[in-house]
């Protein structure tokens, strides 16, 4: 059968996740991987699992098996509305919190509630690829935002509002993938500002705040501009990414879309799941269990900028994120990054060229990602020694 001819014209924007396949590179033996942002299996709470399945069980019974409401289950909402409230400055009640298939499900719920064929988004430069391959289905034209070491230059993004009306703006201000690059508070509320100026939909994206190594927790953009931004979360760097427990809260008029999108694709996150997930904020074991997660990767992370201002050469500039899983290099312009990803791969030593995180694939051939949550300090440094040698 000629299944091509069968084939939706919008695959042409879709494509295999680079990383993915990168990811298939490291787990050959003796591979270092500086590449994938995938949580350390050290930082899981494998000491508490199976008390909370018994609990999940003994608190639920048959009901932790069965089909549940697209919204989420009830007890892990309430929890979650708990957490924002006192975790991140929310003032939000357990309705207004709603549970996804990690936050890739809600990128893609956005995606094909909001976006029509050329529809105009704004994007960071570089920006987070899993957002790109969600979006990139629904054929929208991107818009890209300038940005500088603390991240989105409120004013760049001003003068592209003052010119294009944007479908909605899309943003990891804290600890961003691929940069590590964090927003400051006063950039936080000019943006809120301008949003609410040019009345403009924002998307922010949040799955690294909990992992702050230095400084202060700074408030998410929407407790800043609550009707102007939809938020998106994520246990999977603070729990289990394999359960796929994500979560978002959307203006108002934006919720029953949502949900209506996610009955057509999945009808509702794994009830045991999000079961699991009620029971684990609820007896406080993510306040008990984060400082260990943030005690394994401070020590990964300053390993690795040691390592980079001993070795890299000069010309070579590195940003020093205060938390998350990444850090960015960028190498004079010209710089191939990807021809040295392919000698670095003969020497066991993986990583991810920036240029996938541009919106643009032909920008950011200087650039590289380098994840330290998987390796340990030791073996960090002996891969940046490496890397240096083949730059």
């Amino acid at each position: 059968m000629q299944i091509q001819s069968l084939i939706a014209d919008r695959t042409h924007r879709m494509s295999v996740n680079a990383i993915r396949e990168i990811l298939k590179v490291v787990a050959q033996p003796g591979m270092i991987s500086l590449a994938g942002g995938i949580p350390a299996p050290e930082s899981f709470p494998m000491d508490i699992i199976h008390n909370l399945s018994r609990e999940v069980i003994e608190t639920y019974g048959s009901s932790a098996f069965q089909y549940g409401p697209t919204e989420g289950f009830t007890p892990l909402r309430k929890q979650l509305a708990d957490h924002l409230n006192k975790k991140k400055g929310f003032q939000v009640q357990p309705e207004q919190v709603f549970v996804s298939s990690g936050s890739q499900g809600a990128l893609d719920a956005v995606g094909k509630t909001l976006i029509s064929k050329n529809d105009k988004i704004g994007v960071e430069s570089p920006t987070y690829l899993g957002a790109i391959q969600a979006f990139d289905p629904y054929e929208p034209d991107y818009i890209t935002l300038d940005t500088d070491g603390d991240g989105l230059i409120p004013e760049s993004l001003e003068t592209v509002l003052r010119k294009t009306r944007l479908k909605f703006i899309y943003l990891v201000p804290t600890f961003q993938n691929p940069t590590g690059r964090t927003l400051t508070r006063e950039r936080r509320e000019h943006i809120a500002e301008i949003l609410v100026r040019y009345d403009t939909l924002l998307i922010e994206d949040d799955p690294y705040s909990d992992l702050r190594y230095d400084g202060g927790p700074l408030k998410p953009i929407k407790t800043m501009a609550p009707d102007h931004v939809l938020y998106i979360g994520t246990l999977s760097k603070v729990f289990a990414p394999g359960l796929r427990v994500g979560f978002y809260v959307p203006p108002a008029l934006l919720k029953d879309w949502l949900v209506i999108i996610k009955q057509g694709v999945d009808l509702h996150t794994s009830t045991f799941n999000q079961a699991l997930a009620a029971e684990y904020l609820s007896r406080n074991h993510l306040e008990h269990h984060l400082p260990h997660i943030i005690a394994l990767y401070k020590p990964k992370r300053d390993a690795m900028l040691k390592a980079l201002a001993n070795y890299f050469p000069a010309k070579f500039t590195c940003s020093r994120p205060q938390g998350g899983m990444f850090v960015w290099v960028e190498g004079p312009r010209g710089y191939n990054m990807e021809a040295l990803y392919q000698r670095a791969v003969k020497e066991n030593v993986a990583f991810v060229p920036g240029k996938y995180f541009f919106a643009d694939s032909q920008n950011g051939m200087e650039t590289m990602r380098l994840n330290f949550s998987m390796a340990d300090e030791a073996t960090i440094d002996h891969a940046i020694c490496v890397l240096s040698r083949l730059l």
